[in-house]
């Protein structure tokens, strides 16, 4: 499969490496040499350095005719080009980011039906949308919903005082509907068995009915966790926005501290009952004056990491309880976790999550991208003929970096047995090693 990939930005250099990864053939497309060096240099992919959203480049021979292009610059108005170009030159499938939130919610229709533009992605809504969920989790690192919200992943750190902790897992009263399928101990991906445990400090992952793993979470004993009450953002970004739009109409008090007087005033108007404020993050004085020590959770959404990872431990420092990161390198996500901050997310994986997921189609309906790109939760709908397709569990030869931790039959979720049988049709979602994943999808989607 050939994918072009119109800028070589943050967002670009992600979705590159990914489908790099995955044995596809990717050409990236920038108009600026730097940014192609550092492409060319890392990935091992094509690069042509020319305007992307020309036709005289979309007839280069690399380009034209490609199963795929994703236009990721920070221009809706060069991607939705670069898009419809694409279409014009014999590429089958096009992707494209658009950041006006506005726009893509009111012209979404318009986008698909006009221009032919079959995904469309937000990095900065998709980042809110995630921190979302994770505060209306108790006790979560990370959430994902799978099958049209019938099953959910559900992340946590085991506390010392856990009596999940040091347990054989075949031990364990989980409810019946839940299943450990995950832990990441010291970098490693452990894909558990019975006589595994879950250690302090474990980031250990469940997976079961979306209401069977709400009913748990609430109940995680020594998290000390609740949904929030009280958030502050720093930062009025798109992602600042649209977080705090949400929380607000959830009836959390929310406080956004944006230094830039025209960024506070259209978060205002946003806002109901939410309060902006026209500051300084990083001014200690007007932290403690906005009660940040009484804030259930910060978040630091500025468009800085470095300035994010600082305001994260002031506000730590100051007293706040939960603290809340988004970063744009990826790099950064376990340093930041090591120092202190309970979250950090990268707007970056997010969003190519979705493309990859894209991509590889075949059946493939969601990926999640965990722990920097260690490992993914797939949602995959069995093909018929494919190699489990009216197996057992128990008969199933897959390899031992792969785990069906769920399935979706009709309307009505199950955590599997070893006599579970999937029929084609089924959704299954998997945990997998990310270098495994193309080896494991043709399992679940042709013959393996």
């Amino acid at each position: 499969m050939r994918i072009v990939v119109i800028g070589a930005g943050k967002l670009g250099y992600s979705v590159a490496e990914l489908l790099s990864n995955e044995q596809m053939d990717v050409v990236v497309v920038d108009n600026d040499e730097e940014r192609l060096e550092t492409v060319k240099n890392t990935l091992d992919v094509l690069t042509l350095c020319a305007n992307g959203a020309s036709p005289v480049t979309m007839s280069d021979t690399d380009i034209f005719g490609a199963d795929m292009l994703v236009a990721t610059t920070n221009s809706d108005e060069t991607n939705i080009i670069a898009c419809i170009l694409a279409k014009k030159h014999k590429i089958t499938y096009t992707a494209a980011r658009i950041r006006d939130l506005e726009f893509l919610s009111e012209a979404r229709g318009y986008l698909k039906e006009n221009f032919d533009i079959d995904l469309m992605i937000n990095p900065e809504y998709i980042t809110a949308r995630e921190i979302n969920r994770i505060l209306m989790t108790p006790a979560a690192l990370n959430v994902e919903d799978f099958a049209q919200g019938r099953v959910r992943l559900f992340e946590t750190k085991i506390r010392e005082a856990s009596p999940l902790a040091n347990v054989p897992l075949k031990d364990l009263q989980l409810p019946q509907d839940v299943l450990a399928g995950l832990i990441f101990r010291d970098r490693r991906m452990i894909i558990p068995h019975g006589d595994d445990r879950l250690l302090p400090r474990d980031n250990a992952f469940f997976v079961g009915a979306s209401a069977e793993i709400e009913k748990f979470s609430k109940q995680f004993a020594g998290t000390g966790s609740a949904v929030p009450e009280r958030v502050l953002i720093i930062g009025a970004g798109r992602t600042g926005r649209a977080l705090a739009r949400r929380l607000d109409k959830q009836d959390v008090k929310v406080k956004v501290i944006e230094k830039d007087a025209e960024r506070s005033r259209r978060i205002a108007e946003l806002l109901d009952s939410g309060i902006a404020i026209c500051g300084d993050g990083t001014d200690i004085d007007l932290l403690t004056q906005e009660g940040v020590g009484e804030a259930d959770v910060v978040v630091c959404l500025t468009d800085d990491d470095r300035l994010n990872l600082m305001l994260a431990l002031l506000a730590k420092h100051l007293g706040a309880a939960r603290t809340i990161v988004r970063v744009a390198r990826i790099e950064y996500v376990e340093l930041m976790e090591k120092v202190g901050v309970d979250i950090v997310l990268s707007s970056r994986l997010l969003a190519a999550g979705d493309i990859l997921a894209f991509a590889r189609r075949g059946g493939v309906v969601s990926v999640a991208i965990l722990e920097g790109a260690k490992a993914e939760a797939v949602e995959v709908i069995v093909q018929a003929g494919s190699y489990v397709e009216g197996k057992k569990l128990m008969d199933m030869d897959l390899p031992k970096e792969c785990l069906i931790c769920a399935y979706v039959r009709g309307d009505e979720a199950f955590v599997p047995t070893g006599q579970s049988v999937l029929q084609a049709g089924d959704r299954a979602i998997l945990f997998i090693r990310m270098d495994y994943a193309k080896k494991v999808m043709k399992y679940f989607t042709g013959k393996a």
